[in-house]
């Protein structure tokens, strides 16, 4: 039985990640990475173009599949992020959050953006599957 993720970074992070085929959370955390499991759908969500001066953007950016079990620490001088690989689906448009018009159980109920400062969200497989047809055809 697979399950399915959120993660919440910005879309500069998320084009780094897609182009190296790997998943990095919480600024390079491991224990997020943990939840993950082989075969888990998996979709980012970036609130911003870039994590500071970043534009709001508020959308779903990249969709794919936990590819392996392993989780693997990076090194990168001074920043040592953990990461797994992701198997993500290529030819993908950007869905803004919006144009689901509320109709995701992720964004039923108010405040429903404060749940995202966790970084890592369970979804429900519909809401996965709505995100992936609205990313794959729209």
């Amino acid at each position: 039985m697979s399950g399915y993720w959120l993660g919440v970074v910005c879309r500069d992070h998320v084009r780094r990640g897609t182009a190296a085929g790997v998943v990095q959370l919480n600024h390079g955390a491991r224990a997020p990475l943990a939840r993950l499991e082989p075969g888990d759908g998996f979709v980012y969500y970036s609130p911003r173009t870039s994590m500071k001066a970043g534009t709001p953007l508020q959308a779903f950016t990249a969709i794919g599949r936990i590819a392996d079990g392993e989780i693997w620490q990076a090194d990168e001088g001074d920043f040592k992020p953990w990461r797994r690989r992701v198997d993500y689906l290529g030819d993908v448009r950007e869905a803004p959050v919006a144009d689901f018009h509320g109709g995701l159980d992720l964004t039923d109920g108010p405040n429903w953006g404060n749940r995202l400062r966790r970084g890592l969200v369970p979804l429900t497989a519909s809401d996965f599957a709505a995100i992936e047809t609205a990313m794959v055809t729209g």
